[in-house]
């Protein structure tokens, strides 16, 4: 059987672990050449050999995704290295604040969040979405299309407490990637959104002991925490050519978890 992504070439933010992690090296493995972008240097070397050492191809690019020049390097890092831009991944997501990032939302309730923890959360997310899609936006067009993958979160679905500023993000970025895709499917750009319950750090730094995990398990109706290749799969499915007619959807990778409440 061939590799479904051959040819492809792919930017993933948020690489350097967990479900971006994931999808790099999945989509490496259905032969596309993958960009790895992610803040830490470290992860991002550590994703990289791991593709190269299954086969892939790979490049990485230290990328904070609230900087807009540093997402244009990344982008353009994959159009002198190959040529352009078939795949965007907007995985990566930052909490707590810019002078204090965490890797988990804080409890903040509404009346006292703060400006600081609002303006970090959007930027890693909202804003760092927007700018990638701009700048890859003219290379799609000029390849003739190309698919675009956004995160979002149950979260904002189910409206969690204490975490406004993360809820309000992943949906406006849902907004966004509806909108995107009417404007940008004349152009063959398709954008969809995962919404993901799956076993990261991030979670794992929500979810502290046995008891709150299996508190967390009941509440899904398969019963259990998807793991990153699960999104990952569904990553590759959007990005290739058995998804060719689908855009401005979303894709709850779940469990069931808000689709069967």
């Amino acid at each position: 059987m061939g590799k479904i992504l051959n040819g492809k070439i792919a930017i993933v933010t948020g690489a350097g672990r967990g479900i971006g992690r994931a999808i790099a090296e999945q989509y490496a493995a259905e032969g596309a050449r993958v960009v790895v972008a992610s803040r830490t240097l470290a992860n991002v070397d550590e994703t990289v050999a791991a593709i190269r050492t299954a086969g892939g191809e790979a490049m990485g690019v230290a990328c904070d995704v609230s900087e807009r020049s540093d997402i244009i390097r990344a982008v353009d890092a994959a159009v002198e290295a190959w040529g352009g831009v078939d795949i965007l991944v907007n995985n990566a997501q930052s909490f707590g604040t810019r002078a204090k990032p965490e890797r988990k939302s804080l409890d903040s309730p509404i009346e006292t969040v703060t400006e600081e923890e609002w303006d970090w959360v959007y930027a890693t997310g909202l804003k760092g979405t927007l700018y990638a899609m701009q700048a890859a936006f003219p290379h799609m067009k000029a390849r003739g299309g190309g698919s675009i993958i956004n995160f979002g979160s149950g979260r904002g679905i189910m409206s969690t407490p204490m975490t406004s500023p993360y809820n309000a993000a992943k949906e406006a970025v849902r907004s966004l990637s509806r909108t995107a895709a009417n404007e940008w499917g004349v152009h063959n750009i398709r954008v969809n959104v995962i919404n993901p319950a799956i076993d990261t750090d991030a979670f794992r730094a929500d979810i502290t002991t046995p008891e709150a995990r299996r508190a967390v398990e009941m509440m899904i109706p398969l019963r259990r925490i998807g793991v990153p290749l699960e999104a990952a799969r569904v990553a590759v499915f959007l990005a290739g050519p058995d998804s060719s007619y689908l855009t401005g959807m979303l894709f709850t990778v779940d469990g069931g978890l808000t689709s069967l409440p």
